[in-house]
């Protein structure tokens, strides 16, 4: 699709920047530098002309010294073609590659060849720059990202590598203990010597810093291809090696021991590949509790890869927000917030008994969630292809089990919602009413989601043969059907790598479904500061959230490809998994109207049955999934949610009225920092397509 609009936002952060030590300002800077470095790895990541785009749109700022309206005077471009140009830019700037971080899907410039290769003759550079990009710049298909296909790519599998070889070879790392978050995969052209094709090769490519020649080859072959498997180190080495610099600045003015603890264990894996010194800086980064200065970096989420096991990098670095905090702290009265954990439907199936380390939570459940894992935070580099309002991490969930995690939540970020354009899929006698509960209905849900949503659950584990954290002579109920479980995980085995590309949307779909089922509780809404005696009252705030709940399910349709037949991003499937499940078994607590000629749809929430039909249909999902991802029951997973989350010709039909009223998409302009003498200096960028080139072409990455 090509982008024509869009709607530009700043992360506002200069006052909260204030507000820090000289020290503390000064291992900010180092860390947004290491953040925003990782760009150069996340466009490898999303396309192969990605970075080739990035450099164009770049010189041709400096090429104009970001004037860019000279560019129209001097005749190289008609304005209408300019404007076009640098609203892709900005688009392509603010995504990091040429797909949307929101579902996926290719974007193309809104301008023609033709005026393009206008812009590229303005210097030798940029003629040789858009002789590398076209025609890909403009290419449709691919349409989506996904296994490589006639109209998918990925850059995280390089030639032509096959479904089942992926799977085979991730199969393999398990066996060898390897893991895959920081890996690519590469099947270089066959050879051919006298006429026999030679045995093939697939390198497994792995991010560091330092190149470890001559590969590894690992001791097995993928017994359908009898391929050679090597492990090649060096994988985006020019970006880690800078990161490296940056994060040993930091360490210089890192506050506490926990901090540079956190930086060797990324200095360690960065350098050289190993995940378990990345591990070990997860660990450190869990007990590093309330920092002034947090930050997130490392390959981190899978959404992007179609098997679901590797990560794509981000860097994210932010001040904490001390009336943030006091909001989230609300969650953690009583006992820590366990009170909560408690109103969960698998807690309640197994009457709170305890089991081995369920602390009273029943066998599916671990001991609550710690109130030290809540932050507030106003994000000053935020790199990645999508900027989510909230996380939940780390992603091992051993560590999750073991040590904790931490939730963050993006005050600058959730900001931006409340100001947004949205999709009018509600009544307009309810507009004014939705828009006014907006904002606190979606904060809270977002808050819940990452708390109590992707931090809850205990996975039942066979860590070595014959040690269990469960009670194997005498195996808990699964509340699904009444009898002992009878599938967990085996030794060596991953939620991610046994559910693949299943994974990352069911965990967002559980954790969507914790936040939205405990947002119709009194006392719940009470502690979070609502009542039926102030403005926005409790019922009205959960009346509201089943609109977002069916406005969410039909806009995620837009990120469904029609081509290929598969959901382009994980939220959006969640999302519309939930609507489905509100629609077949609530009874009529949802509806949507859709009118084929005005291209409209209109949902609607029948209030008297969201207690009755509403909440039991939403603890019914939400059980099944918490139990399959417990025991590690990918089959009955697979069958449940795909039937779910399955896209029939009605739902077509208002995916065609999604898009024809689709909002324009979320475009960020960020801060930089920057170095005179000792002093760190905050600059930032007016919301405009220039302010956020001008942001980039000044972060020199």
């Amino acid at each position: 699709m090509a982008v024509k609009e869009i709607q530009v936002f700043r992360l506002d952060v200069g006052e909260h920047f204030g507000r820090l030590t000289e020290q503390e300002q000064r291992y900010a800077h180092h860390m947004a530098r290491a953040a925003w470095l990782g760009a150069r790895i996340i466009l490898s990541q999303v396309s192969p002309e990605s970075p080739a785009i990035f450099d164009f749109i770049l010189e041709l700022h400096r090429a104009c010294g970001g004037k860019w309206q000279t560019l129209a005077e001097a005749g190289h471009i008609s304005s209408e073609d300019l404007q076009q140009f640098l609203t892709y830019a900005a688009t392509f700037l603010s995504n990091i590659g040429n797909y949307f971080g929101s579902g996926d899907q290719k974007f193309v410039p809104g301008l023609s060849d033709a005026a393009l290769r206008k812009l590229a003759c303005i210097s030798p550079k940029l003629t040789q720059l858009y002789d590398e990009i076209s025609p890909a710049i403009s290419a449709i298909p691919p349409f989506s990202l996904g296994f490589p296909s006639a109209t998918t790519q990925s850059s995280y599998y390089l030639g032509a590598l096959t479904p089942q070889e992926i799977t085979s070879v991730d199969r393999l790392l398990e066996q060898q203990s390897i893991f895959p978050e920081n890996t690519r995969l590469q099947k270089p052209a066959d050879t051919t010597t006298g006429g026999t094709t030679s045995t093939p090769t697939i390198n497994i490519l792995v991010a560091s810093a330092q190149p470890t020649p001559p590969p590894t080859r690992l001791p097995s072959t993928i017994p359908t291809t009898k391929a050679n498997i090597h492990l090649r180190k060096g994988d985006h080495s020019g970006p880690l090696r800078a990161i490296c610099t940056e994060l040993s600045f930091a360490s210089a003015h890192a506050a506490t021991e926990a901090q540079r603890a956190v930086l060797r264990g990324y200095l360690a894996s960065f350098e050289t590949g190993d995940l378990h010194a990345y591990r070990a800086a997860q660990r450190a980064w869990v007990r590093d509790i309330t920092p002034r200065v947090e930050s997130v970096l490392g390959f981190v989420e899978p959404y992007r890869d179609p098997a679901g096991v590797r990560g794509e990098f981000e860097g994210i670095v932010g001040f904490v927000d001390a009336e943030g905090e006091k909001g989230l702290a609300r969650l953690a009265v009583g006992d820590g917030g366990r009170w909560l954990v408690r109103r969960l439907p698998w807690v309640i199936a197994s009457g709170g008994e305890g089991g081995e380390g369920g602390g009273g939570m029943g066998p599916f459940e671990k001991d609550g969630v710690e109130a030290n894992g809540l932050a507030s935070v106003h994000a000053l580099a935020y790199c990645s292809s999508i900027i989510f309002p909230g996380i939940n991490l780390p992603n091992y969930n051993d560590i999750r089990q073991e040590v904790g995690f931490k939730n963050i939540i993006f005050a600058n970020r959730m900001r931006v919602e409340s100001q947004a354009k949205q999709y009018p899929f509600i009544d307009p006698a309810e507009a004014e009413t939705f828009a006014k509960h907006k904002f606190p209905a979606y904060y809270w849900w977002v808050v819940l989601h990452e708390i109590l949503g992707h931090g809850t659950g205990r996975m039942l584990v066979e860590s070595a043969e014959g040690k269990y954290n469960f009670d194997i002579n005498n195996p808990p109920i699964n509340p699904l059907t009444g009898e002992p479980i009878t599938s967990w995980y085996k030794p060596g085995q991953t939620w991610t790598g046994q559910f693949g590309d299943l994974a990352t949307t069911v965990d967002e779909c559980r954790a969507e479904l914790v936040g939205a089922y405990l947002m119709d509780d009194p006392e719940v809404l009470a502690l979070l500061g609502f009542t039926e005696d102030l403005e926005i009252r409790a019922e009205d705030l959960t009346y509201n959230l089943y609109q977002q709940l069916g406005v969410d399910g039909l806009r995620g349709l837009a990120n469904f490809n029609v081509d290929s037949g598969k959901w382009g991003q994980a939220h959006s499937r969640a999302h519309f998994a939930i609507l489905q499940c509100l629609l077949r078994n609530g009874d009529g607590v949802i509806t949507v109207t859709h009118d084929k000629a005005a291209r409209s749809l209109t949902v609607r929430v029948d209030r008297s049955k969201i207690r009755t039909h509403g909440k039991p249909a939403l603890g019914a999902m939400l059980l099944r999934l918490h139990m399959y991802r417990c025991t590690a029951d990918v089959a009955a997973c697979r069958t449940y949610y795909e039937d779910l989350s399955r896209v029939d010709e009605e739902h077509l039909a208002w995916r065609e009225a999604v898009l024809a009223n689709k909002p324009p998409p979320l475009v960020f302009v960020q801060a930089n920092t920057f170095l005179e003498g000792d002093r760190v200096v905050l600059k930032e960028y007016e919301p405009t397509v220039e302010g956020v080139i001008q942001s980039w072409a000044e972060r020199m990455v």
